[in-house]
Parts: structure tokens; C-alpha cells; sequence
């Protein structure tokens, strides 16, 4: 057997492989479609999931903003008139916490 049909057959098998491939991912999308309450299940824990994973992101970057602008603050309180406000903004932040 030479080199050059071997290559040939390698790439053929491939090949063959890649069309079962391809027809498993829509033999799936079909059998899901067929099934309407399991993708309404799918659709809402996906939307659930996501909803989580947003909630809590915005919750650490909220945090993040609000612990980087007391820290910032905490050195303009020596400013005479912007201290004041700033100590009363703190203030607040601390009665919230």
C-alpha cells in the first residue's frame, strides 16, 4: 500500500466520521424540538443560571466600585468644605452597612 492511498483513506474516514458527527447534533436538535417541555425546562434553568451569574457579578462589581470610592474618600476628608461632605457621605455609607 503506498503512502499517498493510505493519506487518502486517513482523509476519508475523516470525513465519514465528520458527516455521523454532524448528523448526531441535528438528530439531537430534532428529538429536543419534538419535546416541548423539556426545552421549556432547558430554556428556563439556562435563564435561571444566567440570571444568578449576572446578579452576583453586578453585586461584586457594585462592591468593588463602592469599597475603591470609601477608600478614595478617606483621603480627601482633610479638604476642608469637600471633607465635610464626604465624612457625611461616609456616614451614610457606614449606617447602610
Amino acid at each position: 500500500m503506498s503512502r499517498k492511498n493510505k493519506g487518502t483513506k486517513d482523509i476519508d474516514k475523516i470525513d465519514v466520521l465528520s458527516r455521523k458527527m454532524d448528523n448526531i447534533r441535528i438528530a439531537e436538535y430534532i428529538e429536543m424540538l419534538s419535546n416541548p417541555k423539556k426545552l421549556i425546562l432547558m430554556n428556563f434553568v439556562m435563564g435561571l443560571i444566567r440570571g444568578i451569574g449576572m446578579g452576583l457579578g453586578f453585586t461584586v462589581l457594585t462592591a468593588l466600585f463602592v469599597g475603591a470610592l470609601v477608600y478614595l474618600m478617606r483621603g480627601w476628608v482633610n479638604l476642608p468644605y469637600i471633607g465635610k461632605i464626604i465624612a457625611e457621605l461616609l456616614e451614610v455609607i457606614e449606617t447602610y452597612r
